[in-house]
């Protein structure tokens, strides 16, 4: 039971990475969901799509209400990366996606979105003219003239990555909409949101039929995070997140450096419940883990 209550609690720290960061939630509850609470892989990812799906359609509100959502970049971009979400929540269910190679997929992609985490807070923006904006400070200037006509193209394998191994894609998003659609910072956070909401969705929906969801969890672990998530977006206007992003992203690399350790060492196996109708994949993992608590 402990581990219960200790799951819901790091669900609140995954919110609040979400509302005080823009992103970072998919990659915290993954870990949370199969190391804290002894969920399954394969049900774990989808649950984290459902949470962080949840709470960055809370969080696009805002963004919407102050007109940072471009709508055509969104459906432009979006649509593919819900095709490619779709795809990647079938691909998951082949026999040879095992749990292993998500959870080592999943480990280099919060690899990779750490050190782009780090790189960008790290460039200084001395060196940069004073009148150059956020966004040319972050990240080099797009280097084609019809550069958005590559946001399907690399949609497609966001929205893959989303639905194989369950993470947001935000870190791949939001430079993709600055560099290639040529939109401020600002309105690529908040259009990056709604991106992640629709491959969520989509992801989801292509894992129907594999999976069963325990409902109440998922919602109490969901409402956990949307808690955590509006008190972050509060307190993200009254303190610098620059070093506690640059943070976030060391600690990230030590999380995936775990999850890749421990799927070596150990590589996860799959129970008996695992050969039974889906509806046995949750009910079979999560009461002998609350029963040894």
């Amino acid at each position: 039971m402990l581990s219960y209550w200790i799951g819901h609690g790091l669900a609140i720290a995954i919110g609040l990475s979400l509302g005080l960061l823009g992103g970072g939630g998919s990659v915290l509850a993954l870990p949370v969901l199969v190391y804290v609470m002894g969920i399954e892989t394969k049900v774990a990812i989808p649950m984290t799509l459902v949470i962080v799906g949840s709470v960055s359609l809370l969080a696009v509100i805002p963004q919407w209400r102050r007109g940072y959502v471009n709508l055509r970049l969104a459906l432009i971009f979006g649509s593919a990366t819900m095709i490619g979400a779709y795809l990647g929540a079938r691909l998951a269910a082949l026999p040879w996606i095992t749990d292993t190679v998500q959870l080592l997929l999943f480990a280099v992609a919060m690899m990779v979105a750490a050190i782009l985490m780090i790189r960008r807070q790290q460039r200084p923006p001395e060196l940069t003219p004073p009148q150059s904006s956020l966004e040319s400070q972050l990240y080099a200037p797009p280097v084609c003239k019809y550069c958005w006509l590559w946001l399907p193209t690399e949609g497609i394998g966001v929205g893959i990555l989303t639905g194989l191994v369950g993470v947001g894609g935000g870190f791949a998003i939001v430079p993709a909409l600055v560099l290639l659609g040529k939109i401020p910072m600002r309105q690529a956070i908040g259009t990056s949101l709604l991106i992640i909401t629709a491959n969520s969705v989509a992801a989801v929906w292509g894992y129907l039929g594999t999976v069963n969801l325990d409902p109440r969890l998922t919602l109490t672990l969901t409402l956990a995070a949307a808690s955590g998530s509006l008190i972050g977006s509060y307190l993200s206007h009254r303190i610098s997140t620059k070093r506690l992003q640059q943070g976030f992203g060391y600690f990230l690399i030590g999380i995936a450096a775990f999850v890749i350790l421990k799927t070596l060492l150990a590589p996860p196996q799959r129970s008996k419940s695992s050969s039974l109708p889906p509806r046995h994949y949750l009910t079979a993992s999560l009461p002998a883990r609350q029963s040894r608590a």
